[in-house]
């Protein structure tokens, strides 16, 4: 019995590039070749097809399928071994799976944004949160230590927005020096109270100031500037 690479291909449920791939990647062996130059495949081929295709469909990749191979017979105790592994890391990424749909169903309840980090809810957040302020917020959460994330979180919880604030979003690029200077004094007494209560800036890090800096314009970091050189020095608080 012979059968061409397409006919090969639809008997095991494949492709004609799947075929041609599993050649490539020395998973299925050459056949002899007709006459016409054709080739021409056996039982044996498609067997092995079959096999391939299995563990492919269960989740192998074609690397591990080489190594089984390497080892011993597909049907083998490798094989046990490797499906044993396999089913390790399907529990795995099930349970991963289960937690990002938990994930997405406190999401969908809260109405968070997907582009807050894990964890994040717009449900603390008393106002409406900018572009810049999702940006800010997503890189905090790589940028802090778990306390001064934690610390972050409960500011953003518990602190009442500001006209201050808000003019803070909206602030040009081109303001001039009188409204940054009056903004900085206006948000002062917030930024004081943040100390306070924290003992120092929730939103410290290494690295923060380059990455305020390619998301605020230079109005606003003037401003943010102006308000950490009017802070007294912390051992003169109180």
């Amino acid at each position: 019995m012979a059968w061409s690479t397409r006919e090969l291909a639809k008997l095991a449920g494949t492709s004609l590039r799947a075929v041609r791939h599993y050649h490539d990647v020395g998973l299925l062996p050459l056949p002899e070749r007709r006459a016409n130059g054709y080739k021409s495949y056996g039982v044996e081929h498609l067997v092995r097809l079959l096999r391939i295709k299995r563990y492919v469909d269960l989740g192998f990749s074609l690397s591990r399928i080489a190594e089984m191979d390497a080892d011993e017979d597909l049907s083998g105790d490798t094989a046990t071994e490797a499906l044993r592994a396999l089913d390790a890391e399907l529990a795995a990424t099930i349970e991963r799976l289960q937690a990002t749909r938990g994930e997405i169903a406190r999401m969908l309840r809260e109405e968070t944004s997907a582009d807050l980090p894990p964890g994040f809810s717009t449900a603390m957040v008393r106002t409406e949160l900018s572009d810049a302020d999702n940006s800010v917020i997503l890189v905090l959460s790589r940028l802090l230590g778990p306390r001064q994330w934690d610390n972050f979180q409960d500011w953003i919880a518990s602190a009442e927005p500001t006209d201050a604030d808000r003019e803070f979003i909206e602030l040009p690029a081109d303001a001039d020096e009188r409204t940054r200077a009056d903004l900085a004094a206006r948000m002062l007494p917030q930024s004081q109270r943040i100390r306070d209560k924290y003992g120092g800036s929730p939103i410290t890090g290494p690295d923060l100031g380059k990455a305020l800096a390619e998301i605020y314009n230079r109005a606003q970091l003037d401003v943010l500037v102006r308000v950490s050189q009017l802070l007294p020095p912390a051992d003169a608080d109180g």
